[in-house]
């Protein structure tokens, strides 16, 4: 028994279309209504108009089955609100509540999510050539510190950087050209699927400023919060929900990251003590903390991963990485992936329903005809089918190799 292979897809306008996903071998679609805002509640009639599009709206007249599923939602975005426990925030659980509701009205049992406040994954270049000439995304820490503090200006900002940080990100700065600026800003503030042209400089600091006394205490008792609410919800309609890590794990423009590290996945996990409270084991996103054990994580957490994200990191020293191949950089994918096929073994043995444990390849190099393409970054075709394939042998070699088979 092999795990469910998914894809992500941003919807119609992805420059990758259902018919080409049908070409990778996937069968789960991994994808959500982008175009609701954050907050309101996804109507039962869009999210099945969707799936009618994923099962069937590819294909020529007269309709027919396309092979493809929506498998996992990825992602019913918590609204800014929630972060912050504002006074909208009772109607904003609300409305949650009601999307999963919906969702399980629909038979979609997976929903993965994150609890990154302002912004969602950050890199600093999303065109980093690596040294087989394909493109990368990359984050540098210290690029990242001479945005915070020379053109963001961010208020505080030097002081909350070590003074090597700041003296490095200086003299990064005054090498920059002005494009080089541009295209540092741009990466930062739009350059991600979800966040293109949301803001400039004084509305990402406005922005920021909503959190000036939210804490990393406070910021804790908010998700519990929100897990308290929903959770409970997620386990009577039979949907699992599947917290992302952040991504990068470590604190950035002063924001809490409070999804960083195992003990934090302990954390949440045991606030609500549920199945449906789960997490997504994005390999990548924890994988950039030398320090946490990814097989072991498997191995101690495995019973409360509800979704996953393979991709690999090259760590560079000080919180800086780019994104390698996903049999490459400093991830041991093999050993991460038989515990996961181990956790399968575990799962079904107990009788559990939840054995298809759904991933995805994360990210990919553009790389070939990718080059000559626009696309979302990370989110090309043959990057990403790259990666597909390469885990896809993985994956069956370790199964293979397990006793019993």
């Amino acid at each position: 028994m092999t795990m469910e292979q998914t894809w992500r897809w941003y919807g119609p306008g992805d420059p990758v279309t259902l018919s080409d996903i049908r070409q990778t071998g996937a069968t789960g679609i991994v994808t959500a209504l982008h175009e609701i805002p954050a907050g309101e509640v996804w109507p039962q009639e869009a999210i099945e108009a969707r799936q009618r599009l994923i099962e069937r709206g590819d294909s020529v007249a007269p309709a027919a089955p396309t092979g493809l599923r929506w498998s996992v939602v990825e992602s019913v975005p918590v609204h800014e609100e929630i972060y912050t426990n504002g006074k909208e925030c009772p109607l904003h659980l609300r409305n949650y509540q009601q999307t999963l509701r919906n969702l399980a009205a629909c038979g979609i049992d997976t929903v993965c999510y994150n609890f990154m406040p302002v912004v969602d994954w950050t890199r600093t270049h999303l065109r980093h050539r690596v040294e087989d000439g394909s493109e990368a995304l990359r984050f540098d820490a210290v690029s990242l510190a001479a945005f915070d503090i020379f053109l963001l200006k961010r208020p505080g900002a030097e002081t909350s950087w070590s003074p090597p940080r700041v003296a490095r990100a200086r003299t990064c700065f005054n090498r920059m050209s002005e494009a080089e600026k541009a295209d540092l800003q741009q990466s930062i503030l739009a350059g991600l699927p979800g966040s293109r042209g949301r803001y400039d400089l004084a509305g990402f600091q406005a922005a920021l400023d909503t959190y000036a006394h939210v804490d990393e205490k406070t910021f804790r008792r908010n998700l519990a919060r929100f897990l308290a609410a929903v959770v409970p919800t997620a386990e009577e309609v039979g949907v699992r929900l599947a917290i992302h890590p952040d991504d990068p794990p470590c604190p950035l423009f002063g924001l809490p990251r409070i999804v960083s590290t195992e003990a934090d996945l302990h954390e949440l996990t045991s606030v609500v003590d549920s199945p449906a409270n789960g997490i997504t084991l994005c390999v990548g996103s924890l994988g950039a903390r030398a320090n946490n054990d990814l097989p072991g994580l498997v191995e101690r957490l495995g019973h409360r991963i509800n979704f996953i994200h393979l991709r690999s990191v090259k760590r560079e020293g000080e919180g800086s990485f780019h994104e390698a191949n996903h049999l490459e950089g400093d991830v041991d994918m093999a050993a991460v992936v038989r515990a996961l096929l181990l956790e399968q073994r575990r799962r079904k043995a107990a009788g559990r329903m939840d054995t298809r444990m759904p991933w995805r390849p994360d990210h990919g190099h553009r790389m070939l005809d990718d080059l000559q393409k626009e696309s979302n970054p990370g989110y090309t075709a043959i990057g990403r089918l790259r990666g597909m394939a390469e885990m896809r042998g993985l994956e069956m070699g370790i199964e293979r190799s397990l006793p019993g088979d």
